[in-house]
């Protein structure tokens, strides 16, 4: 018979250079390990043959036999028996599944830090050190200050917060009564003025307000509610129905109160704001 077209070939493959991905090489493994290959082969044998079995039956199907009633007696010991097998699966050897892998260190650092070069947010009363332990001046504004210090290898912190010295003259209103004056060093925020026993202001911290607009900074005063009037000094930059009730003065700047049933006259002068040590680590 003469060939018509051109002569088609099959491409002759070598041994090695058919290569199977390594997932159906493990699962071929795995079934052979457990024994599963001859099943899987009985399954796909089924699969085929049930269209073609079943294409074979007759046209014309007879009548379903009846059922046969069960009747007395034993059913012979041979049709009893049961044959029982012991299945020892085993695990393939993890070597071979994990032939084409690669081993790491699970204690080898893989990833480092990200260096933020200063990028976020820091606080307005950040304070630095060099490494020659040179601090720069903090910006005004904020309650705490953190400085690092680094010599050679190792680093220490330093806390700092602002605080402000303070000079206190008590007047009492019966003139045979002497006049009492103190000056009051590093007084921190949330200190009653003069004491607990007779507080005529609270020391709150710095003004915010003052810092960020007229760039100067100023002690902050919360006025207790026994004070009747404020004679002089201070701006108020909260008032309530009778007297301010929150006030503020910069270094050098004094304020009179009358304080209790009495209208004892009390001066407070700030004499100066100032970053205090509150620690290291």
């Amino acid at each position: 018979m003469k060939r018509i077209g051109p002569e088609l070939k099959m491409p002759k493959l070598k041994g090695g250079e058919m290569k199977v991905p390594p997932f159906f090489s493990d699962f071929y493994y795995d079934l052979r390990d457990r024994r599963l290959l001859p099943l899987i082969g009985l399954l796909l044998l089924a699969i085929v043959a049930t269209p073609i079995l079943l294409g074979q039956g007759s046209d014309e199907e007879g009548p379903a036999p009846r059922p046969r009633a069960i009747t007395g007696g034993s059913v012979p010991a041979s049709k009893q028996s049961l044959t029982v097998v012991k299945a020892a699966p085993g695990l393939r050897e993890y070597k071979k599944r994990l032939s084409h892998r690669s081993p790491t260190n699970p204690f080898k650092q893989r990833f480092h830090q990200p260096q933020l070069n200063g990028q976020l947010n820091e606080p307005t009363t950040a304070t630095t050190t060099s490494a020659t332990g040179e601090a720069t001046s903090p910006t005004t504004g904020g309650s705490t200050t953190t400085t690092t210090v680094t010599t050679g290898r190792t680093e220490s912190l330093t806390f700092f917060t602002w605080g402000i010295n303070v000079w206190i003259h008590k007047v009492p209103k019966d003139p045979e009564a002497d006049d009492e004056a103190v000056t009051r060093p590093r007084v921190f925020a949330q200190t009653q003025l003069p004491g607990p026993n007779n507080s005529v202001v609270t020391f709150m911290g710095l003004s915010r307000q003052a810092a960020e607009k007229e760039k100067i900074p100023r002690a902050l005063f919360s006025v207790s509610d026994e004070v009747t009037r404020i004679v002089e000094g201070g701006k108020c930059l909260a008032r309530g129905s009778d007297i301010c009730e929150l006030i503020e003065a910069e270094e050098g700047e004094a304020i009179t109160f009358l304080y209790g049933p009495g209208e004892t006259r009390y001066t407070i002068k700030v004499l100066k704001i100032e970053l205090i040590v509150t620690g290291h680590s």
